[in-house]
């Protein structure tokens, strides 16, 4: 493909310094994998200023440049206003704009988000569509499972992955929509045929720096020219009264407040949550959910409203939700032929370790026993309030690394203390969370439960700069067999 093909609908002021049709093979933004024939493009980040870059990616075969200000360099440049914007329109057009031929379900919210995406591919799969999704734990085209790296990727992966999808013959991609995804305009270009906002509270605060400015990142997904439809929340106060007031219509979905699609007659198992669900003056479906937690039957309500706002008809929507047995690293049940309960979530912020204690309880017969840290390099106001929360909820917690990365574990464990001291609860700190775990299985007694908090998922932990193999459900399955012999 030539340059001059790839830039004509960067927004912006656009200025090419040399020859423009140049053959193009590839795009590129990390200067490690740059290839013959490859665009780089210089993005300033938080650490380095790729500009900086430029001479080695050129020596090692870049073709050309996108950049903010005309570098010294033999080679064609093409200067935009934004890198981070031009990437993502670029992408599109060098995949030969695959999202023009699938309808995109964006999915934003500080928690929920990946539970809700599994619930609407699931219905959607009822209905008889072929689904993809892009998001935290994995991507998917229809049954197949790729590894994710973000939630939202970069946006030459996730128009390599949308592309995929067209080819596998998908009909709707629902993407986890992160923040951090929408200030770095990773999705600029794109438009969603429905876009949902599930609930806002605190988190990524080391990015954003404060919550307005979180809050306006995520609330972009919701202007005309990114999104055809929304659905929202409406019982979460601070998207609600933003909702109010944007100026569009949009479906509601909630529990307390007046909404379109809502749950009553809610009954939280130990294994699951039944409930009614309603379409204000259209249909009401009894659910058995097999994931448990009021929380999740918020993210019902989130995965129903959006699958309404399709057009999906009730009996789709019942069977894609009760078709739905686990989420992995959420509130998942491990298999440990023990008399106790161990569960593996991936709340790593106050509101979901709140969440996922309080869900718990409620079907704790014996001691509640919460085992989490919180990660390096991150949000340091949410370390005590963590701690707080813990403390109030539980009634024993072992406090250990989660992803220290570049910190000294020890001063994020001294900061969880601040908060878990003045509640009085009993509590143990073991650094090395391999032994913590095997502390936690050693002392559970019947009717316990073990809740292992802030890893979920994720098969590693990053310290000092190394991602370590660390895959709890392994790490839980060799502890108990190193215990029972």
């Amino acid at each position: 493909m030539l340059l001059s093909e790839l830039i004509g609908r960067i927004p912006g002021k656009v200025e090419i310094c040399g020859n423009p049709e140049t053959e193009v093979s590839c795009l590129c933004s990390d200067s490690r994998l740059v290839r013959p024939g490859a665009v780089f493009f210089c993005i300033r980040g938080l650490r380095v200023d790729a500009h900086d870059l430029a001479p080695e990616v050129v020596a090692n075969g870049a073709v050309a440049l996108v950049v903010e200000r005309k570098l010294p360099l033999d080679c064609p440049q093409v200067v935009v206003e934004d890198v981070r914007v031009a990437i993502s329109y670029m992408a599109q057009d060098f995949y030969g704009n695959p999202a023009k031929k699938l309808k995109l379900i964006g999915i934003t919210g500080t928690k929920g988000k990946t539970t809700a995406s599994f619930l609407v591919k699931s219905i959607l799969e009822e209905a008889g569509h072929k689904a993809g999704l892009i998001g935290t734990v994995c991507s998917m085209i229809g049954e197949e499972v790729l590894p994710s790296r973000l939630t939202t990727p970069d946006p030459i992966e996730v128009q390599q992955l949308l592309s995929k999808m067209v080819e596998g013959g998908v009909e709707y991609v629902v993407m986890e929509v992160s923040a951090h995804a929408l200030a770095m305009h990773r999705l600029a270009g794109l438009r969603f045929s429905c876009a949902a906002f599930s609930n806002f509270s605190q988190d990524h605060l080391d990015f954003f720096k404060d919550m307005d400015r979180y809050f306006q990142a995520k609330v972009r997904l919701f202007e005309e020219d990114m999104s055809e439809r929304i659905v929202y929340n409406v019982d979460d106060e601070r998207v609600g009264e933003f909702m109010r007031h944007i100026g569009r219509t949009a479906l509601r979905v909630g529990i307390r407040e007046a909404s379109d699609v809502y749950a009553n007659d809610i009954e939280v198992g130990e294994y699951g949550v039944s409930f009614l669900l309603t379409h204000h003056k259209r249909f009401r479906v009894a659910i058995a959910l097999r994931l448990s937690g009021i929380f999740n039957v918020y993210n019902s309500l989130l995965a129903a409203g959006i699958c309404v706002s399709l057009g999906i008809g009730p009996e789709a929507i019942r069977r894609g939700l009760e078709e739905v047995r686990a989420i992995p690293g959420r509130i998942e049940l491990l298999e440990t032929e023990t008399p106790y309960r161990v569960i593996l979530d991936y709340a790593h912020s106050p509101d979901s370790l709140e969440n996922i204690l309080k869900t718990v309880r409620q079907t704790t017969k014996g001691r509640l026993i919460a085992l989490f840290g919180c990660g390096g390099d991150r949000d340091h106001g949410k370390r005590p309030i963590m701690g707080e929360i813990a403390g109030e909820l539980a009634d024993f917690c072992i406090l250990t690394s989660d992803n220290p990365r570049n910190e000294n574990p020890f001063d994020i464990l001294n900061a969880i203390e601040e908060g878990i001291r003045p509640t009085g609860c009993e509590y143990i700190v073991i650094e090395n969370r391999r032994d913590a775990i095997r502390f936690a299985l050693s002392r559970a007694k019947a009717g316990d439960v073990v809740v292992l908090a802030g890893k979920g998922h994720e098969t590693y932990q990053e310290i000092r700069g190394v991602k370590h193999p660390f895959d709890e459900k392994i790490v839980v399955k060799e502890l108990l067999a190193e215990l029972k012999g």
